[in-house]
């Protein structure tokens, strides 16, 4: 004769896989939520909103974002990450391209320099790149994102003249099989950075309201930060590339 066994299961646990269900959505759609970071340039009314979507090589790198007017004319900084804003990085320099594992000050030209030699300071070393004597001031700094943000700012233009609005990007020791170590032997500004520091830029046309502009590579910097020119061919960077999949500038 067989027997049925029957298992009663408490209602509690049904709901318990129901539960984590829902808690795992929730945190994913937590980490889903881009970072906001709101900055406060000198003197603005105008807002202007940049949203940054990572790319699949994104791996904490250093961004600058300003504005230009269309001859090229650096007009202001809206946001910088705060280790080169203040030139006080995460891991400050013992000697020259010898680092301590605490924070400390650092030269490390060859960050952003597209944007350092725009923004036209010169530190007392003679160089662009900010150190604390010439630090960009906190309402234009925050930390480093560590993904997808949103940059909520303003400008304090006026007015109906369109400008730029660009950003420069950079990630440390991203090498590629054309920018290796040996290509500025004994460069140690160049052995940070490797990849040089990608340029993004759009026009804005201030008539066009709520209008959402794309922003695209113009360039790359000076891969040892020797100079503040830009340079259009693009041929040979990689994953540099791929540190961002979308930059969205909307002005309102």
């Amino acid at each position: 004769m067989q027997k049925l066994l029957i298992f009663i299961v408490p209602k509690t646990m049904c709901l318990l896989p129901l539960f984590l269900l829902l808690s795992c959505a929730t945190q994913r759609g937590m980490e889903d939520e881009p970072t906001v970071i709101r900055t406060f340039p000198a003197n603005s009314s105008r807002l202007l909103q940049v949203e940054f979507l990572k790319g699949k090589a994104f791996n904490h790198p250093s961004f600058a974002v300003w504005i230009e007017d269309l001859e090229g004319n650096f007009l202001e900084t809206l946001y910088v990450t705060n280790y080169v804003g203040k030139g006080w990085f995460r891991y400050g320099e013992l000697t020259q391209g010898k680092w301590k594992d605490e924070p400390g000050n650092a030269r490390r030209p060859a960050t952003l320099p597209y944007w350092a030699h725009k923004r036209n300071i010169k530190a007392p070393d003679g160089l662009y790149v900010p150190s604390p004597e010439t630090a960009v001031p906190d309402a234009v700094t925050s930390a480093t994102p560590l993904g997808d943000f949103r940059l909520e700012t303003a400008t304090s233009l006026y007015g109906n003249r369109k400008f730029r609005v660009l950003l420069e990007i950079n990630q440390p020791w991203d090498a590629n099989k054309f920018w290796i170590n040996s290509k500025y032997e004994g460069n140690v500004n160049y052995l940070g950075s490797l990849q040089p520091a990608l340029v993004y830029a759009v026009i804005v046309n201030p008539d066009d309201k709520e209008t959402e502009y794309f922003m695209n590579p113009i360039g790359h910097s000076h891969p040892t930060g020797a100079d503040g020119k830009l340079y259009t061919d693009l041929t040979t960077l990689t994953t540099a590339k791929e540190i961002a999949q979308k930059i969205i500038v909307r002005f309102k």
